[in-house]
């Protein structure tokens, strides 16, 4: 049986915008923002709500908690970096989120964007290292969530001795793991620990030849089977293909040669970044019909919009099922406003072309 569809949603912690080009546009970050993208996510029917952890962003681990507590069924998909807090209190917070929210956390492993802001912050080992980092974190936590007795660890960076916590999460036997990285180090990290690695996006060819290789990789630590894939998408949709292209040129409307100049600077150091420039560099402003690069000039991460009417998009998003994704992280501006879109014209086509896949709203 084909593996169960999931989507999840997009919480815009460091704001949200119609322009990134006029600041004008922007809605700041706050609690009203933040609870108008988490109820319209759980009311559209996603699973989870991803919250970022760049600079500009408001912290997740408290921004999640908050969002949780005004909401019944969504889940929180929070960051866990490594360096930034210790694997054992990691573990403890995010059992006691996982008990308190009903078994509500999933989380995404992330070793860092930028070089420069990773360094500012006062993390200062190399990428490979912090990866290697991350390995050892993610041991830790799943032994402290699952051991029922003190836990012993000697590795590179931790050295425990009896380690133990209360309570352990609700969800059995740990939440979900997520990674999204385009390196061969993020690539390792996945086949040995994620449930689901998400892509950015890319052709369907080259989404097809990467599972490939991760299924490989997990496959030699007994995970062929248990790995999962998804995409990081942005969506724009609308119920005409011209007003879709009107609303996404209308987002990059006005950008500046310097705000696209800092995008490929500052997050130059990161593979996954490398390669959506790099299709923006190949392609132009289409990589498929309705795959447009356009916000790679002003947005780091996951700068591929999926553009059109509902059909459209659900048929570019059909082609990433079919080859095996089932895991689709999705945003859009205005968020609260998107997703409701979505919800109204994406997902009853999806659910149509997959049936059994799609829970119930």
């Amino acid at each position: 049986m084909p593996a169960p569809l999931e989507f999840g949603w997009f919480l815009p912690t460091s704001g949200d915008t119609t322009r990134y080009g006029d600041r004008s546009k922007s809605i700041p970050p706050s609690a009203d923002l933040f609870d108008r993208v988490v109820l319209a996510a759980e009311a559209a029917g996603f699973a989870y709500f991803l919250v970022p952890v760049a600079a500009t962003c408001w912290e997740a681990w408290i921004s999640s908690a908050m969002a949780v507590a005004k909401t019944k069924r969504i889940k929180a998909l929070v960051a866990a970096r490594p360096g930034y807090v210790s694997p054992v209190q990691l573990a403890k917070m995010g059992a006691t989120f996982d008990q308190l929210s009903g078994g509500r956390l999933s989380v995404n492993l992330i070793a860092g964007q930028s070089e420069a802001e990773t360094r500012a912050e006062g993390i200062v080992m190399a990428k490979e290292d912090r990866y290697a980092l991350m390995e050892e974190d993610v041991s830790i936590m799943k032994a402290l969530w699952t051991a029922r007795g003190p836990v012993d660890f000697a590795g590179r960076f931790h050295t425990l001795k009896g380690a133990r916590i209360s309570p352990h999460p609700l969800k059995q036997p740990h939440p979900r793991f997520y990674l999204g990285g385009g390196s061969a180090e993020a690539w390792q990290v996945s086949a040995k620990h994620a449930d689901v690695h998400l892509f950015w996006g890319d052709t369907p060819e080259r989404i097809a030849a990467n599972m490939a290789i991760i299924r490989d990789m997990a496959a030699g630590y007994g995970r062929g089977e248990a790995i999962g894939f998804g995409m990081r998408l942005q969506l724009l949709c609308r119920e005409t293909e011209a007003e879709a292209w009107d609303a996404a040129h209308e987002l990059v409307r006005d950008v500046t040669e310097a705000q696209t100049r800092f995008i490929r600077t500052h997050y130059a150091s990161s593979a996954a970044n490398q390669r959506v420039q790099q299709l923006a560099r190949e392609h132009g402003e289409l990589i498929g019909p309705h795959l447009w690069t356009g916000v790679t000039r002003v947005r780091p991460g996951a700068g591929i919009v999926v553009v059109g009417n509902p059909r459209q998009c659900t048929d570019t998003l059909q082609q990433f099922i079919d080859l095996g994704c089932s895991s689709f992280c999705l945003s859009g501006e205005l968020h609260d406003e998107e997703a409701m879109r979505f919800a109204r014209g994406g997902r009853p086509l999806l659910a149509e072309r997959n049936a059994g896949r799609l829970p119930a709203e």
